[in-house]
């Protein structure tokens, strides 16, 4: 391949740990405050002795080099403390989606091989439902008191009597090139697959976001991102870390709270989605609002909209708005831009130096300016891409065609080098930073004692991303209200992937093969016989 990719050629690159990096910050400032939970703040000091305290108590369980721990926590300092302690063992980090049920839960804790589980007390039961199917589950430790003494059949206790108390530094250090964490992401012919990703990796993120929105250390990031994704521990955590700033956490998202958090942790920049950042472009003012004007100087987050970014500027005095940046869990983020920088509208930035993207049709042929086709990538720094997916070598291979990874998504690159990302080729789903896995979804909602058939695809969102529809056939014979389906898969399903759209018919679009063309679907998008959940008055409850 020749013509547009990257020039350079393979370099070490910068190489580094979490836990390198937190020791360094240590020695640098110990009483330099790191995170600050709803005014509750911790220094980078008091992070270091919790964690190695923590560090500490896992290995008395029996945690050791190389094995998974999964972590099911709300934002909070444990959400942080715990994964640091499990990296300080070089043990595996495994943070899960905290809306997770029923068969979503047991496959991803299943699969993970988790001997102990540190979870909310609210999430105790939903485990438990489940643990009758977890073979190497030994050990539930929560997080806060429970009301009642439910059976299982894995023993469960405080976490508070497990925290530690030796501070003693633990002397095996992790190497770059370790595996860190496992992040599971949707799966589109199967099971969500766990994404293993280095130290260096999650290291690397970090500083991309870091040239592409400048940090010092006097800044204040504030961030509602879940602390079970790349982006809350990566951009909100490590890269702070690096700089020795602060982070002020918040517990959730909220449009009319996000102002007055501002005001109170005097953040100057802000982590976001590109779908909430919509939502408080268009929110009424409020007091908090108009004394932060100017205060909040970069927003990070993806997809903005050139009307968002214009309302961002001109209502809330940001300079800076928006990631103009394209990636995935498997390859951090491939294209961007450095911190104030031209990007043409709808573009997300141009290559860097990290990676080789080229775009290329159906035979690997590289494909010119202007022609839309699969992004691939290969990395141009060791430890900068993920190193496959957990205990799924072929699903890895699958995606290696000619040692390129095929990203399964369409873009393309302008003359002057800008990237478009113009579909996916890939059939899953992703709504307000959530991939949703179609498969998991429909075996979810097949269970349905009236449904015949289901495909679950995406509609294209006004937000930016995409909405959920379900299109089902019934049994013959048999009759079902949408409500009343949405209300059943409210026990079933994770709250960010519950549909906005369903709709009966008497039979689903199919090619010769018999596989559902869910792009007709997905093209049709809402017809004058589909339910919406936004025409009611039905209210979605998290968690």
């Amino acid at each position: 391949m020749t013509g547009m990719g990257n020039p350079k050629t393979w370099s070490l690159g910068e190489q580094d740990t979490v836990i390198a990096a937190l020791e360094r910050a240590v020695i640098a400032y110990p009483d330099r405050v790191l995170l600050d939970f709803s005014g509750s703040t911790f220094t980078y000091g008091e992070v270091d002795r919790l964690s190695t305290a923590m560090a500490h108590s896992l290995a008395s369980m029996g945690v050791k080099v190389g094995e998974t721990v999964v972590t099911m926590l709300d934002n909070n300092i444990d959400a942080i403390v715990s994964w640091l302690a499990v990296n300080k063992l070089c043990a595996v980090s495994v943070p899960i989606n905290t809306a997770l049920r029923g068969k979503f839960l047991e496959h991803q804790i299943s699969d993970a091989s988790a001997k102990v589980v540190l979870c909310e007390a609210g999430y105790l039961e939903r485990i438990g439902a489940v643990c009758d199917e977890l073979t190497k589950l030994k050990l539930i430790l929560h997080r806060g008191e429970i009301t009642d003494q439910p059976e299982f059949g894995v023993k469960y206790a405080p976490l508070d009597n497990y925290r530690g108390s030796n501070i003693s530094p633990i002397e095996k250090k992790p190497k770059p090139s370790d595996l860190a964490c496992i992040i599971y992401t949707s799966g589109t012919t199967g099971p969500s697959k766990g994404c293993m990703l280095s130290y260096n990796f999650m290291c690397s993120l970090a500083r991309q976001q870091l040239r592409a929105g400048p940090v010092t250390e006097s800044d204040v990031t504030i961030t509602p991102l879940p602390l079970f994704h790349m982006n809350a521990l990566c951009v909100g955590v490590i890269s702070n870390i690096l700089m020795g700033a602060r982070l002020c956490v918040v517990p959730r998202f909220s449009v009319s709270g996000f102002w007055p958090e501002v005001e109170r942790s005097g953040a100057t920049i802000a982590s976001i989605l590109g779908g909430m950042g919509w939502l408080l472009a268009q929110s009424k003012e409020n007091d908090a609002m108009k004394r932060c004007f100017g205060q909040i100087h970069t927003v990070r987050g993806n997809p903005f909209t050139e009307e968002a970014k214009a309302a961002w500027r001109e209502r809330f005095g940001a300079k800076q708005v928006g990631g103009n940046g394209y990636g995935l869990t498997e390859a951090c983020v491939v294209t961007s831009l450095p911190g104030g920088e031209y990007a043409a509208p709808g573009s997300s930035g141009k290559r860097i130096p990290e990676y080789d993207v080229r775009i290329v049709d159906d035979l690997d042929h590289e494909l010119p300016a202007d022609q839309s086709g699969e992004v691939i990538i290969r990395p141009l720094h060791p430890d900068i891409m993920f190193m496959g997916y957990w205990r799924r070598p072929e699903e890895t291979l699958k995606l290696m065609q000619n040692m390129w990874f095929h990203t399964g998504d369409i873009g393309k690159f302008d003359e002057d080098g800008f990237f478009y990302f113009v579909d996916r080729k890939k059939d899953y789903l992703r709504r307000r930073g959530e991939n949703i896995s179609s498969f998991e979804m429909e075996s979810a909602f097949a269970t349905h004692e009236k449904i015949s058939e289901v495909a679950v695809h995406a509609v294209p969102s006004d937000k930016g991303e995409d909405d959920v529809k379900v299109t089902a056939v019934l049994h013959q014979g048999s009759t079902l209200k949408e409500e009343d389906l949405f209300q059943w898969a409210t026990d079933v399903v994770p709250y960010y992937a519950l549909p906005r759209y369903i709709e009966f018919r008497s039979d689903l679009p199919k090619n010769p093969q018999g596989r559902v063309l869910k792009y007709l679907l997905r093209d049709e998008g809402k017809t004058e016989y589909t339910w919406d959940l936004e025409d009611t008055d039905i209210q979605v409850k998290k968690h």
